[in-house]
């Protein structure tokens, strides 16, 4: 889980850092966007997460308020997850970053310099 240390940060980024510090929470984010997914439709686009940690990584980010949960009292159970305003607000940095990557990427860089 989440180190203690990072989540008592008092500086901004730090705070930050700490919401989105794992590998999965940018890539949960990306794959949820400004829709509403049930657990099963997130796991089958992230397909090598475990479900385990999936659970875990989605239970932090609810409680980092980047997401919601909303359960449906129903036959069979039904659970949706969708972005807070908090977490779509991410959606612009995560697309620099990808920007960034495609722009600095090396196997490119390489392939253009051989061209």
């Amino acid at each position: 889980m989440r180190q203690n240390k990072m989540t008592q940060c008092n500086c901004p980024l730090g705070k930050a850092m700490s919401a989105l510090g794992s590998k999965w929470k940018p890539i949960i984010v990306m794959v949820i966007k400004d829709r509403r997914l049930r657990f099963g439709q997130i796991d089958a686009r992230i397909h090598v997460i475990s479900r385990k940690v999936l659970t875990d990584q989605l239970r932090e980010m609810e409680e980092d308020g980047l997401l919601t949960r909303e359960e449906f009292k129903e036959l069979p159970p039904r659970v949706e997850y969708y972005l807070t305003d908090k977490g779509l607000a991410l959606l612009p940095i995560l697309h620099l970053l990808e920007d960034w990557e495609r722009t600095y990427d090396v196997k490119e860089a390489l392939a253009d310099a051989e061209a």
